[in-house]
């Protein structure tokens, strides 16, 4: 009985927990996979700042690199893009880690649905 009411309880615990994630994953906004790069270039023309010692590269330009429905993309960012674009980024890298979590707790939680009754607590009588 104490072992049932256990269980119960775990179950509960689990399922606010899967809660509080969609929650979660509810509130967030504007998301978008990738990465973002930082780069300095150094240009063809003779006689710029860039090829003098020390050099003095052009940039910074970011870039931003994505992987999506197997195919792969890189975009210029502007400066002025950027605040924005780093949220996007968090964002879909936090719901990444919630659906990550999610899965864990309803791993768990099929888990403990399907664990079989303690060998003392028998309710079928054999003939």
């Amino acid at each position: 009985m104490l072992e049932t009411q256990t269980m119960i309880q775990r179950m509960r615990a689990l399922r606010a927990q899967i809660a509080a994630l969609k929650q979660e994953l509810a509130n967030l906004e504007e998301l978008r996979p990738g990465s973002l790069s930082r780069q300095y270039n150094i240009c063809g023309s003779p006689g710029c700042r860039c090829k003098g010692t020390p050099p003095q590269k052009h940039g910074p330009y970011y870039h931003l690199s994505y992987t999506r429905k197997g195919k792969g993309g890189t975009r210029l960012v502007k400066r002025a893009d950027l605040p924005a674009i780093r949220i996007e980024l968090a964002n879909y890298a936090r719901l990444r880690h919630l659906v990550d979590r999610w899965i864990d707790l309803a791993t768990q939680l099929s888990d403990l649905k399907r664990e079989p009754p303690a060998a003392g607590n028998k309710s079928t009588k054999r003939a």
